[in-house]
Parts: structure tokens; C-alpha cells; sequence
């Protein structure tokens, strides 16, 4: 088995962790709200293709949010300076729910270091009118509709009864970094789909048919804000379909990464 690297880098005002696994082509790894995603095997899977980074939002995991951050900008500008720091060249840019968001805002940035980019159930931008709900309302919604509007099947959800008081404190944590990052203006960058044309490279967006959060219909809206990006729709599958559908998932990853 491939051993799995973890590590601090020291960045401007920040240490970062970064998870680090595998070996070839390089895939810089934005984790969603639910966080780290090293552990789950599909992480694994696509170490064996790849050198897969991936830095843990602070906040997620135990990190502490630095006190001068004040929203997703911050971590934004973070991860240029990562980017330099681990010297990227041709690597493949993955985001995740809200690790999507920030993927697209550093692609509009410059995608000098990359070659191709893969949004998966991302969100960020806001097709609708001012009282459209086009992102569903994660912190106000009950436990059962948080499940129902995520999953396609709630039973692989993680399941709260059997975690350890440090897990079920690490999940409080998780969501208190998610409402920190996503807040205001819920979940998306007003100015973001007036730069998206600026993305100047093959992308791809995965998304869950069974996503209720941000719907098919949503990651098409954002779909043809990205020049020449495509979309594939995993049956089956909520907002993480790299859970509930993991072969589904890679096979769709790794034909786009080869093309």
C-alpha cells in the first residue's frame, strides 16, 4: 500500500496540513465541507494513477481557523501561495462542494500551473433571482432533511450514534469552519460567474443525480458559465458521489484526466 505523507507547511501567517499519497501526475485536492477525504478509498484508488495533495482547510480536523481570515477570500489566497510553495506543474485541480467553489476562484485567478480541472457537486455561484433558493439552507434544515437532500440512500451517511465524543466534536468544528467559510453571502461569490470566463482550461464537472443541495439543474447552470466545460450526472448519487458511488466517480475522473 502506498504510504500516506502528513505534514505542516509554513506559509505566509499560516501552517497549513497537507495530506500528501501516490506518485505521477500531480492532483491538487479541495475537500467540501464534510472534510479531509484521505481516509475514504476512492482517496486511495486514485494514489495509485497520481500524486494526490491535499490540504486541510484550517478550521477542518482540529486546525484552528487563523485569526486574521475572515471568509473564503482568505483561503483562496492561501492556496496560491501553496500552489508556488509545492512548485505545481501541469496538475489537475479538484474541488469538492465548497473545495469547488474555491477551485473555480483560483482557476479565474490563473491556471498557468494547471492542465485540466474537475468541480465536483461544487457551489459558488448563484443562477436565480434574488429569492430563488438555488442552494439549500445546510444550517437551518432538521437532521432528517439535511440526510434527505444529501444522500441518495441516507443509511452510508456517517452515522452521529456511533461516533466518539472527539469525532462528534471534530464534526461541531467541521460545520462551524463550513458556516465560517460559506456564510455571507450564502455559499457564492456574486462576482464569480462574471469571471468564469477567464477559465482557459479543459474542465469537467461530476455531479449526483440525487444532489439536493445543488441540483443537476444548478451544475448545469454553472456548467455553461465555463468555457467548453462539460458535465456528467452519476446515478445514484447525492452531493458526494465519490461516496456513494466511488467506481462510478473515478471512471468519469480518470477518462477525462487521460483525454
Amino acid at each position: 500500500m502506498t504510504t500516506i505523507d502528513r505534514s505542516t507547511l509554513t506559509l505566509p501567517g499560516v501552517d497549513l496540513q497537507i495530506v500528501r499519497k501516490g506518485s505521477g501526475p500531480q492532483v491538487l485536492l479541495l475537500h467540501g465541507g464534510g472534510g479531509p477525504v484521505d481516509h475514504l478509498p476512492f482517496f486511495d484508488r486514485l494514489a495509485k494513477h497520481y500524486e494526490v495533495m491535499q490540504p486541510v482547510h484550517p478550521g477542518f480536523a482540529g486546525t484552528a481557523i487563523p485569526e486574521h481570515f475572515d471568509n473564503l477570500q482568505d483561503l483562496i489566497f492561501l492556496y496560491l501561495d501553496l500552489i508556488d510553495s509545492l512548485d505545481l506543474n501541469d496538475a489537475i485541480l479538484m474541488g469538492f462542494s465548497m473545495g469547488g467553489w474555491a477551485a473555480a476562484e483560483i482557476a479565474v485567478m490563473n491556471t498557468q500551473r494547471f492542465s485540466k480541472m474537475v468541480l465536483v457537486d461544487s457551489v459558488g455561484v448563484k443562477p436565480g433571482g434574488p429569492f430563488d433558493r438555488d442552494i439549500a439552507d445546510v444550517f437551518a434544515l432538521p437532521p432528517a432533511e439535511q440526510l434527505r437532500v444529501a444522500w441518495h440512500d441516507p443509511s452510508k451517511a456517517p452515522d452521529t450514534a456511533t461516533m466518539t465524543d472527539d469525532e462528534l466534536q471534530t464534526l461541531a468544528a467541521d460545520r462551524i469552519a463550513l458556516g465560517f467559510y460559506t456564510w455571507e453571502p450564502y455559499m457564492h461569490n456574486p462576482k464569480l460567474p462574471g469571471r468564469l470566463h477567464r477559465i482557459d482550461i479543459p474542465t469537467l464537472l461530476i455531479w449526483g443525480e440525487s444532489d439536493g443541495i445543488v441540483t443537476p439543474r444548478y451544475g448545469r447552470a454553472f456548467c455553461d458559465m465555463i468555457p467548453g466545460a462539460r458535465m456528467v450526472v452519476i446515478p445514484k448519487a447525492g452531493h458526494s458521489p465519490h461516496l456513494e458511488q466511488p467506481e462510478e466517480f473515478l471512471k468519469h475522473f480518470l477518462e477525462f484526466a487521460a483525454s
